[in-house]
């Protein structure tokens, strides 16, 4: 079984492995972070631990939507850095067969950003690989941007 955490953007339902989804937060002000990659929006401080922002939407070349006090941020580790990701909702953890799981390649070949595909009763889930969610050169970017803002 794969065990994922299901969340709603705008009229999308996409997912993320359980294992790497440390916490849901309130939505709380997320503070610019100059020199960041487009798809950043900014930062916010958790613990003492400063977490970039990335909004889902632009990086999958939507039209950002306004996130207000009722949105989520979804806190997830990638193998290089942790992330917050702004949701409308989180809808909890399902539990779904590998084999009701389709490979984005058989719909969207040369994607890497879903890891997979599921359809449900009411609509289509995409569950996301945050680890190719930023790309090598925005990875460096980001670091540099994170560098300048704590110096």
């Amino acid at each position: 079984m794969f065990r994922l955490v299901v969340f709603d953007i705008g009229d999308q339902r996409y997912a993320l492995r359980l294992p790497i989804v440390e916490q849901v937060l309130r939505m709380v002000e997320v503070s610019y972070l100059p020199e960041a990659p487009a798809i950043v929006l900014g930062v916010i401080n958790f613990h003492g631990r400063i977490i970039p922002v990335v909004d889902i939407q632009r990086r999958l070349g939507r039209s950002p939507i306004p996130y207000g006090l009722t949105s989520r941020l979804l806190v997830a580790r990638t193998n290089r850095r942790t992330l917050a990701l702004p949701v409308d909702e989180v809808l909890g953890v399902q539990d779904i067969p590998p084999e009701n799981v389709t490979s984005p390649d058989a719909v969207f070949p040369g994607t890497g950003l879903v890891a997979g595909i599921v359809a449900l009763s009411d609509g289509i889930l995409f569950i996301h690989d945050l680890d190719t969610f930023l790309s090598l050169d925005e990875e460096r970017q980001l670091t540099e941007a994170l560098k300048e803002k704590s110096e």
